[in-house]
Order: C-alpha cells, then structure tokens, then sequence
C-alpha cells in the first residue's frame, strides 16, 4: 500500500488552497527524501496562486504542493546521493531549483538558466514544502551547523539568503549607509545582516509595527513613507544632503522602486530583490549618465550557499517569526498575508517524531 501524507495544495482550476493526502514522494537519482521540519510562507507563494506574472504562463491542471521555504532531517538517500556528505536524521536546509544539471553555464547564472535540463521551481512548477515530506537535489541542501535549529530554519533558505546575496553584493564599506525599501521577512533580515557589517541602516516601510521590528533589529533610522510626508527630505538631511550609498528595494509594490532614485546618491546604488507584479521600469537615461546603477540579487547558486549560512550561523541572526504547529494553519497564513496583516515570516514547525 502507497504511503500518504499531508500538503496543503493550490487547485489551478477551482482557485483554492485545499489539504490533501498525497503519496509520499520516493526520491530519484541525486534526489533526498527530506523530513519536512520547518516550512514558511514567502509573498512569492501569492504568485504562485495566480496573484503575480510568474504563474500566468504555467498551466498545471492537477493541485501543486506549495511553499518555497523549507528545512527538514534526512529520511531517505536516493540513487546519486549516498557518499554526497549527507546521512539519515542529518538536519538540512535547501533551495528550492530542482532537476538542472547543476554544472552547464546557465546554471552558474542561476539553476533556472539551465541549458541541459528543464528546472522546476518547487512550489510554482513542482510539489513544494508545505507537507510532511518533500525531495530535494542534494546539490541544493547544506547540512546546517548546531548554531540553527532546524524547527525554524526554513525562512533562511529563501529570505534569508536572498538578503544576505544582496546586502553583500551592495559591496558597501563599514560606515556607508543602506536604506531598505520594505521592512518585511527579507527587510527585516537585510537590516541585521548590514549591521553586523557594519553599515548604517535606513528602514522605509509603510507600517509602523514593522518599523519598530526593524528598529529594534538595530536600523539607525525608520521613515513611515506613507504618514511622513518629507521622509526624502529627512533622508537627505541625514545624509548630508547627497543621499543614500545604497538603495535595496524588498517591496513588491511599484510605488517603492519610483521613490528609490529620490533617496540613492548620485552614482549609487539601486537592487532590484521585490518583484512587483508588472515588472520594474527605470530612466534610461538616469541609468545612461550614470545618475544611479541598477543591481538585482536572489537566492542564487547553490555554491553561494555555504558562505550565507556561515555568516548567518556566526552572527546568530534569526529571522523574525510567528510560529504555527499545523499544515492545517496554512490557509489561515494565507489570509493574513494577503491581507497585509503579517508583520514576522510566518513559520509551520513540524513536532519531531
């Protein structure tokens, strides 16, 4: 008799979140069969549910696992896998581009480049993290150090090193200053990592709660863009009146990139991380005389991987979250997402068997 299991899954055709029972996933060649331990809920997952650009040309009649944000224990090793550095009961987090070659000069850029094989991006194009079991390549996992708790790891492995990819990427000196552009899961996150390189920070939100998130996080300034009607003329002020080396736009909203080049120095800086639904559009010209550059990060390779984590791990950064103990509570999260009420990444933690 098949083994099942539960996922909380997003019917195309009806347009609901439903909780099924599946049959567990067996792991292929280079595949591990991962114990679901922590799993999250990004903005992007809306996206997936048909709210944003990326799920309008994928078309999947049959209901998709969700959820990108995942952390888990070894169960099972699959053919390719075994002699990879990983072992049964190991804690792993991992990335969520699964089936590229992991070698072509595409996947260098980014796995969903692949030039050999087709990658799917779990969660969008292929069963995700919101259940009680999930595969992974084992190219895309890294057995986490003891510094992490793997219960509540899952928002690293997009959120997390997401902000640190762009944060460190800025290639800021210690002193020059960030502003962050939408203080949320990933803000929030990019505002430690600068701390703990140093950098001033400047977090710009429109929600006083998560400003105070932010705040408390150690940011040196907040601006409420939406009740602070002269937040460019108090960055400027700040400043010197030349503005921000840096700009890192987390927000989906179009409205946050318009006022990125008020507050970037001339010759700064602007990185491109949220992902409005109708894409981003700059000056051309602006960009032409070099009034501003324009950078853009992610996730990236998995041989970006290990140097995130080791940072994470020696500062002891930990993403803001709300715990939940149930993949029943998913749809719940959902809601309270969509309807901007989520101030922490908010967290299913799996009880250990």
């Amino acid at each position: 008799m098949t083994k099942t299991m539960k996922a909380v899954q997003w019917n195309q055709v009806t347009k609901n979140v439903e909780i099924n029972q599946v049959p567990i996933p067996v792991p292929g060649k280079n595949q591990i069969l991962v114990r679901i331990a922590s799993a999250s809920l990004c903005h992007s997952d809306l996206m997936a549910m048909g709210d944003g650009y990326i799920s309008t040309s994928v078309s999947r009649p049959k209901p998709i696992t969700l959820g990108h944000e995942g952390a888990g224990w070894v169960d099972t090793l699959g053919p390719g896998s075994e002699g990879k550095g990983f072992k049964k009961g190991d804690a792993i987090g991992f990335l969520y581009i699964i089936g590229c070659c992991f070698e072509c000069e595409g996947c260098k850029v980014h796995n969903n480049h692949c030039l050999r094989q087709t990658s799917h991006t779990q969660g969008f194009t292929l069963d995700g993290f919101f259940a009680e079991y999930a595969l992974t390549d084992w190219h895309s996992a890294i057995v986490l150090p003891e510094e992490l708790d793997v219960k509540v790891s899952a928002p690293i492995f997009c959120a997390g090193i997401t902000s640190f990819h762009c944060v460190e990427s800025c290639e800021l000196k210690p002193g020059e200053t960030l502003a962050i552009i939408g203080c949320g899961g990933l803000g929030q996150l990019a505002c430690q990592y600068a701390k703990a390189m140093g950098y001033k920070v400047i977090g710009i939100d429109i929600s006083g709660e998560i400003l105070a998130v932010c705040k408390a996080q150690g940011a040196d300034y907040v601006f409420n863009s939406r009740t602070d009607k002269e937040y460019v003329k108090g960055i400027k002020e700040l400043t010197g009146g030349k503005g921000v080396d840096t700009v890192a736009v987390f927000s989906a909203a179009s409205q946050a990139y318009d006022s990125a080049p008020l507050i970037v120095k001339l010759g700064g800086v602007i990185l491109v991380a949220g992902l409005p639904e109708k894409g981003v559009t700059f000056n051309a010209l602006a960009i032409a005389l070099g009034t501003f550059k324009v950078r853009g990060d992610s996730t990236g390779t998995p041989d970006r991987m290990p140097r995130a984590i080791e940072f994470i791990a020696k500062n002891k950064i930990q993403p803001e979250v709300e715990i939940y103990h149930s993949l029943d509570d998913v749809p719940a999260m959902i809601e309270k997402m969509k309807a901007g009420k989520s101030t922490k990444r908010m967290v299913v933690s799996m009880m250990e068997a």
